[in-house]
């Protein structure tokens, strides 16, 4: 008798642990150089995985034909029907130069298969892009920004005021009814 109970434990062990109880759910997508030479090596590129109203992220690394696959992150109460998630290309171990449309993709459920994808590839360059290069610095199209640049007005030390980039811009003016 205790044979048998022992077969019948070892059988419910095995098909427990056949069976799949977590709620993951796997994302397989690719990354594309558009400048690289064919066969390049496209491991170590980082990808970033976030889903809509989770705060968990997921990252995954490329190997060296540009694919990548992780868990999406997930919760118990998420069914799969209602995942939000998209992916975009964090870095690598070289300079990467992307847009912010290339760089992201929606992560969609293809018919017959048991795998999340990314809906299109995701893409970069490895140097600047030439409709991005002026005067060899490889710079955005809209140039709306200024230059950043603070003015320190001299203080003398004895004073014991901090520099007048801390303040200057937020001078109140006092006095006025």
């Amino acid at each position: 008798m205790d044979k048998c109970q022992v077969v019948v434990a070892l059988f419910f062990t095995l098909v427990l642990a056949r069976l799949n109880l977590s709620t993951s759910h796997v994302l397989k997508g690719s990354v594309v150089c558009l400048d690289c030479k064919p066969h390049s090596d496209l491991s170590g590129i980082q990808v970033l995985v976030k889903c809509d109203k989770m705060k968990k992220l997921a990252i995954a690394t490329t190997q060296q034909d540009g694919t990548f696959d992780t868990e999406l992150p997930s919760d118990v109460s998420t069914s799969p029907n209602s995942l939000n998630c998209l992916a975009k290309i964090l870095g690598g171990p070289h300079q990467l130069y992307t847009s912010r449309k290339d760089s992201v993709s929606m992560i969609v459920k293809p018919n017959g298969v048991k795998f999340y994808a990314t809906a299109k590839p995701l893409n970069f360059y490895k140097s600047c892009p030439l409709s991005r290069n002026y005067d060899g610095k490889c710079v955005t199209k809209n140039m709306e920004f200024g230059s950043s640049k603070t003015v320190d007005l001299p203080v003398p030390r004895e004073w014991g005021i901090a520099p007048t980039s801390y303040y200057a811009p937020f001078i109140p003016i006092i006095g006025i009814p």
